[in-house]
């Protein structure tokens, strides 16, 4: 069954430890290397012998929701989700966003800092395991906070940025205090100029 690894983990855009301190490498270790690479294994057990093998990881996602096929979505979901998550950090981020998406924030949120307070009231108000997003819509930016494996894209919304609020994201290095984790990275990872480009 060859196929049956058609689903693969992509490798981090940078080293396990260069998160650190905000996140540190032994999370980094933990969240991609145990956590994603599951949601992966499980895809592709799951997906085996159906017609999702022959589709795009986006597309898997969208059709398993509305087919309400938990088992596939759950994991899809998921592996997308770890992907836009570890692609939109850089170490040292850049800082805050500028042009267009900056004029996009000000006009939805008032300016960058209530944004960020906003955002983070925001995945703190996701209760249990999930997600919260900054997606476009309709030229407009809009939040959402989503439970476990929801995202944008099978509500046929456009992500901008997603923050993992599962404990596993957080932990070891915030223990259950989740604010500070989203502020951590709101303020010192998320590559502005990558959630910029994905713009409409």
């Amino acid at each position: 069954m060859s196929d049956s690894q058609k689903f693969t983990l992509p490798a981090l855009p940078y080293g396990a430890s260069d998160l650190s301190p905000t996140i540190s490498s032994d999370t980094v270790d933990l969240h991609h290397g145990k956590h994603h690479q599951a949601y992966f294994n499980m895809l592709n057990n799951f997906a085996d012998g159906t017609k999702f093998m022959d589709m795009e990881l986006d597309e898997v996602v969208v059709e398993s929701y509305k087919e309400g096929n938990v088992k596939v979505f759950n994991n899809a979901g998921q592996a997308w989700n770890h992907i836009l998550y570890w692609e939109q950090m850089a170490p040292g981020g850049s800082n805050a966003p500028q042009g267009k998406l900056l004029e996009k924030i000000d006009e939805a949120f008032g300016d960058f800092d209530t944004f960020k307070t906003d955002f983070t009231q925001q995945a703190v108000g996701v209760f249990g395991s999930g997600w919260a997003w900054l997606i476009e819509k309709d030229g407009k930016l809009e939040m959402r906070g989503l439970p476990n494996a929801e995202n944008p894209l099978a509500h046929g919304e456009h992500a901008l940025m997603g923050i993992d609020v599962w404990e596993h994201a957080y932990y070891l290095d915030y223990k259950n205090v989740r604010p500070d984790y989203v502020k951590a990275v709101l303020d010192n990872l998320i590559n502005w100029d990558y959630v910029s480009d994905r713009l409409q």
